[in-house]
């Protein structure tokens, strides 16, 4: 554990994927065809605190959403990339325009396409029900299920690390 804490000392930017880690990976479809996700308040409220503590916040996502936008913009997340087929180029896109380097980034994945990003970030992390080769990638895997608290897990070593952690308040999470 203590080289996910020297790792997580100088995180500047973390990156979250969605179906599966802000989400528990369910698709709910509404009558009309309008996809409904559904996100952890918990996981919302530590990427706030983390946000508080100077760390930028970001997320790739293979898939497209409104609702995946609704939430970003509620969380005040500065980039979010949508629909990127390639995550491992559109990381690449991240880290220019946040201007940091791979090894400034953590990154919390669950699947097989998160694996090239996994590969070159600080910090990679997975969720528990990840495919065995994404939890052997992992410098970490959460204990909390996605969509069930892995971010927020996740959020706090970052701010443990960093000696950032307090009871700060934070709203609309």
């Amino acid at each position: 554990m203590q080289d996910v804490y020297n790792r997580a000392r100088n995180i500047r930017v973390a990156i979250f994927d969605v179906d599966g880690v802000l989400t528990d990976g369910a698709l709910y479809y509404a009558d009309s065809g309008e996809e409904l996700k559904a996100f952890s308040v918990h996981d919302g409220h530590g990427m706030r605190m983390l946000k508080d503590s100077g760390i930028a916040l970001a997320i790739i996502s293979s898939r497209s959403s409104p609702s995946l936008e609704a939430r970003a913009r509620n969380l005040g997340i500065e980039v979010l990339i949508q629909g990127a087929a390639d995550k491992l180029a559109a990381f690449g896109e991240l880290l220019g325009r946040c201007a940091v380097g791979a090894e400034d980034c953590a990154y919390l994945g669950d699947d097989l396409v998160d694996l090239p990003v996994m590969k070159r970030c600080g910090l990679a992390v997975a969720v528990p029900d990840a495919p065995a080769p994404v939890r052997r990638q992992a410098h970490y895997v959460t204990r909390a299920r996605g969509g069930h608290g892995a971010a927020r897990e996740v959020c706090e070593i970052v701010l443990h690390a960093q000696r950032s952690l307090s009871a700060r308040g934070s709203t609309n999470t």
